[in-house]
């Protein structure tokens, strides 16, 4: 890590367009680097002419012109930030103007020819972390914020970029390295140093710092959910009633619904938010037997995209008896987590011959069932409700918890968790406590890897490539 930190003070002032490129109110053009305030005496010409550029109070914000010469290009206010107190800890010059595309790649351009150099992806945040502003976890949470699809995505993106990852990481580190280095000093110097009855200290210790680990690691699921969204399988067969479904949920007619049994011929996707959850609905073909060669090919798909997802929601129409086909796809999803929809509600009748309690034998006890009417959109609330238990387990508080949302942070996770239980083992085995210290050295530093402390060049240039331009 010093190899990555010591390129500090080698960085040259950056610039970049920080909001999106479009006809807007405002733009604003983002410069950080030692050289950031000599650019803006060339280019910026204050309000009050006689005032010294350089002079211009931190922390204020500064009405005037962006000149190229003598040609005003535009009118401005400049925000500045000089280091260590800015984003980056550089020296940081904010320039706000009118916000069309010429206007704004006209003041970039200006302050690239005066001696700044266009920004990667990332750059401003990568520095931030590179000069210790926050760390590798805080960074990521920036992108994750900027990503985010609902608000509890955004809640804890929020949670994790002040530091709620960041905090349990490093308490455990500092507990793991204590516990290490008594070890070797009671190596080194016994006589002032006692291990006895150490092992079943540390082995009280190690097993807290397991449960932590397990947490965290059980989280991901739950996590990847908040920030991904769930994707969600609709099947049923033919005339079910799954695009009218897909189409109360969205609020609009996406999918073609008509009388005819196998309208739908291939997948259909689209994502939809309800009450802070992000659905990422794929709406299949009906599933049944077919001479139809295009059909076919799309009740395939449809098979394949029940093995990919994590929620299943099965539409039956009530209006009818349950048929072959509902059967085939009970068999299909009998292992998936899924939502039984009754669908027709508004048809179904005691003639119809629909006989729910035959579901028995294919669901369990657990499996909600819930009775809906797409056409008219009954029963959608108890779908919601019981959707959001499901999936979360009745509960979920992106204010009190932290969620891990990132498959790098679950890597490294994994890896801490095995390595303190081959703690646990080697302590309960009656090893030598030296052994001890080769898997909480590894524990320690699998932790390092997901707030930066150990982590190489080239895994800081990959994840910071992945950002948006100007951030």
């Amino acid at each position: 890590m010093e190899s990555v930190i010591g390129m500090i003070n080698e960085f040259d002032t950056i610039a970049a367009i920080a909001t999106a490129v479009s006809n807007a109110g405002i733009g604003i053009i983002r410069i950080s680097g030692s050289e950031a305030m000599e650019i803006l005496v060339k280019i910026f010409e204050p309000y009050n002419k006689k005032a010294d550029v350089y002079q211009l109070e931190n922390h204020r914000i500064y009405y005037g012109n962006i000149k190229d010469g003598e040609e005003v290009v535009d009118e401005c206010i400049v925000l500045i930030m000089k280091g260590p107190h800015s984003y980056t800890k550089e020296d940081v010059v904010e320039i706000d103007c009118h916000g069309g595309v010429t206007v704004v790649y006209k003041v970039l351009n200006l302050v690239l020819k005066n001696g700044a150099r266009a920004a990667e992806p990332g750059e401003f945040t990568k520095r931030a972390f590179l000069n210790g502003r926050i760390d590798l976890s805080q960074a990521e949470a920036v992108m994750d914020l900027i990503d985010s699809k609902n608000e509890m995505a955004r809640k804890n993106s929020m949670t994790q970029l002040k530091g709620g990852l960041s905090d349990r990481i490093k308490q455990l580190r500092e507990e793991i390295i204590y516990q290490i280095a008594f070890i070797e000093s009671a190596l080194d110097d016994p006589e002032h140093y006692s291990l006895d009855g150490f092992p079943e200290k540390l082995l009280e210790e190690d097993k807290k710092w397991i449960t932590i680990a397990k947490e965290m690691l059980d989280s991901y699921d739950n996590g990847r959910i908040i920030a991904e969204g769930i994707r969600t399988c609709i099947v049923g067969k033919p005339n079910a009633g799954k695009s009218s479904f897909l189409n109360a949920l969205l609020g609009e007619e996406r999918a073609i619904v008509t009388d005819i049994a196998g309208t739908t011929r291939d997948t259909l996707e689209e994502s939809v938010t309800i009450d802070g959850i992000t659905l990422n609905i794929v709406d299949t073909a009906g599933i049944r037997d077919t001479e139809d060669k295009v059909e076919s090919i799309g009740v395939e798909r449809a098979k394949k995209e029940i093995e990919s997802a994590d929620l299943i929601l099965f539409l039956m129409d009530t209006s009818v008896q349950i048929s072959e086909e509902d059967i085939e796809i009970l068999q299909r999803i009998r292992d998936k987590k899924k939502i039984i929809l009754l669908n027709k509600s508004d048809k179904a009748t005691e003639e119809s011959g629909f006989e729910q309690s035959a579901l028995k034998e294919y669901i369990s006890e657990e499996t909600p069932v819930i009775s809906i009417s797409a056409k008219y959109g009954d029963g959608i609330d108890n779908f919601i409700m019981e959707l959001k238990n499901m999936m979360f387990h009745g509960r979920i508080d992106v204010n009190q918890e932290v969620y891990i949302t990132n498959a790098r942070h679950k890597d490294a996770l994994a890896k801490t968790y095995e390595s303190l239980e081959c703690v646990e083992r080697s302590i309960e085995a009656g090893m030598p406590e030296d052994f001890f210290t080769i898997d909480l050295m590894n524990a320690y530093e699998k932790l390092g890897l997901i707030i930066g402390e150990s982590v190489e060049e080239d895994l800081v240039n990959e994840i910071f490539s992945k950002f948006c331009t100007g951030k």
